[in-house]
C-alpha cells in the first residue's frame, strides 16, 4: 500500500510526515529533581549543539517544529528562533499555550481567555513571527469554559496572530465540542506502540482528516528493547527498533504526525530515516497485536 510521505495540515500547509519535537532541548534537571519531573525548565547550556539540531533537522526535510511556551519557560521558542529565523518558506512552526509553570516540578493549566491571548503574544515575540501556523491549546482547563478557551484562540485567528488552532490531551468527545465553535487543525496527545490509550481520537482525526501529533511517539522499555516484538521485526526490515517504531505510526494512520525528539544529530538522522521504512500489513498487525499484550 502507497504511503504519503507528506499531510496537508489545517488543510493549506504541505508538513513532512515526521517532524521534529523540541521538548527535550533543555537542561539538566535541577539539583534535587529526577529527570522527568524537573526537566524542562532551563535552556541547554550548549546553545550552540541545540541550534545545530534544529538546522539539521530542516536541511533533512523535517518541516513541522514543535515548540510551547512553557518549556524552559519560553526560552525553547527563544532557541527556535535563534536557530531557524528567518524560516524557509516550507518550515511550519507549532507551538502551545495555556500551562503555568511556578516550579520545574509543576504544570498547572490555565484557560483563562486574557492569559491565553497574552501568551500568545510572547510567543509571537520570542518566535520572531507575526503569525503562528499552529497554536495550540496546552491543556483544557477545568476552571472556564471550553467556549471560552477555543474562542480565545479562534479571536487570535480573526486577528491575523495564529493560522489554524490544535489541542492537546483531549477525548474525541472534547475534540467534537471544539469543532463545534471553529475548524480544528490538529491534536496532539500520548501514542505510542506502548500507550495506546487514544486510538479512538486517532480514529475520529483520521476520518476528520485532523492531524493526530503524537508526543513521546517512540516506545520504550519491554515493547522495543532486545527480543521484543518491535526488535524482531526491526531485524526483518534492516530497520532500528526506534524507526520500526515510527515507521507503525506511520502506518497506523494517513494523519498521524510523530514529532520525535532528540539532542543528538545520529539519532535525529536515524528518526528522520524512519519515513523511508516501510511495513508489511502482516508486520503491522503482529506489532499491534503484541505491543498491546506487552503493554
Amino acid at each position: 500500500m502507497a504511503m504519503a510521505n507528506t499531510f496537508e495540515l489545517g488543510g493549506d500547509l504541505t508538513v513532512d510526515r515526521l517532524g521534529y519535537g523540541t521538548m527535550r532541548l533543555a537542561a539538566a534537571p535541577e539539583p534535587g529533581f529526577e529527570a522527568g519531573m524537573g526537566h524542562i525548565w532551563r535552556a541547554p547550556a550548549d546553545r550552540e549543539s541545540a541550534k545545530a539540531v534544529l538546522r539539521k533537522a530542516v536541511e533533512l526535510g523535517v518541516n513541522l517544529i514543535d515548540t510551547a511556551d512553557s518549556y524552559a519557560l519560553g526560552e525553547n521558542e527563544e532557541l527556535v528562533a535563534e536557530a531557524l529565523h528567518p524560516y524557509a518558506d516550507q518550515v511550519v512552526i507549532a507551538t502551545k499555550v495555556g500551562v503555568l509553570r511556578p516550579s520545574p516540578v509543576e504544570w498547572v493549566p490555565l484557560g483563562h481567555p486574557a492569559y491565553l491571548r497574552q501568551q500568545t503574544e510572547l510567543s509571537l515575540r520570542r518566535l520572531k513571527v507575526d503569525r503562528i501556523d499552529l497554536l495550540q491549546l496546552h491543556r483544557l482547563d477545568p476552571a472556564y469554559p471550553l467556549e471560552d478557551q477555543i474562542g480565545a484562540l479562534k479571536q487570535l485567528v480573526e486577528e491575523g496572530k495564529a493560522r489554524h488552532i490544535g489541542l492537546s490531551e483531549v477525548s474525541v468527545e472534547q475534540l467534537r465540542a471544539a469543532q463545534q465553535i471553529t475548524p480544528i487543525a490538529s491534536v496532539q496527545n500520548m501514542y505510542n506502540l506502548a500507550e495506546r490509550g487514544h486510538e479512538d481520537v486517532v480514529d475520529y482525526a483520521a476520518a476528520q482528516g485532523i492531524a493526530f501529533i503524537p508526543f513521546f511517539p517512540v516506545a520504550g522499555g519491554a515493547v522495543t528493547g532486545p527480543g521484543s516484538p518491535v526488535a524482531e521485526v526491526a531485524t526483518e526490515i534492516g530497520a532500528t527498533p526506534a524507526q520500526t517504531a515510527l515507521a507503525w505510526l506511520l502506518h497506523r494512520s494517513p494523519t498521524i504526525l510523530p514529532i520525535p525528539g532528540t539532542t543528538s544529530l545520529e539519532h535525529l538522522a536515524e528518526n528522520v530515516a524512519a519515513r523511508s521504512v516501510r511495513l508489511s500489513d502482516a508486520q503491522f498487525a503482529r506489532l499491534s497485536e503484541l505491543a498491546t499484550a506487552t503493554a
